[in-house]
């Protein structure tokens, strides 16, 4: 008697279940193990985070979209207020004050070099901003009342 569709194999239903549940758990495990969230590079659907670091990032970009790091998303022209960056600069800095002592070397380190690159960057863009007032090839928002050579407060418009 020869059997043409070969052997059978019998499949015990308890031992596949027990398979089942031991490779859940291993992937449990493995889940556990590996960080998660946007720091991890984990799911970036969501809002990042809230965090002493995105608070830092958060004020810095409020402060570079101020030094005209990034175009109006309306009209395209980057705008440049000098006052708003320097308050955002500012609130960086007391946080530094008030939070001395009390933070990670990491947060710590993360934000002084924020807060040196920001205020780099605010004493290059102030003074292109002052030259170009002075030569005249920008127009100040900041109107009437302005003492002479001083930098617009707000915003400042190429001439066409």
């Amino acid at each position: 008697m020869s059997d043409s569709q070969g052997p059978k194999i019998i499949v015990d239903s308890d031992w596949k279940s027990q398979a089942q549940a031991e490779k859940e758990r291993l992937a449990a495990a493995e889940k556990a193990k590996q960080p998660s969230g946007p720091e991890a590079g984990g799911d970036m659907d969501g809002p990042p985070q809230p965090n002493f670091e995105e608070l830092i990032r958060t004020l810095a970009m409020q402060a570079l979209m101020y030094l005209g790091a990034f175009p109006d998303p309306e009209s395209g022209r980057r705008i440049v207020g000098l006052e708003p960056a320097k308050f955002n600069i500012d609130l960086l800095a007391m946080l530094e004050t008030k939070t001395k002592g009390n933070l990670t070397p990491e947060e710590s380190q993360f934000l002084t070099q924020m807060l040196h690159e920001l205020r780099m960057q605010y004493v290059e863009i102030s003074a292109a901003v002052a030259k170009a007032v002075e030569q005249g090839r920008v127009q100040s928002a900041g109107g009437p009342g302005m003492a002479p050579g001083q930098v617009p407060p707000i915003n400042l418009k190429s001439r066409p």
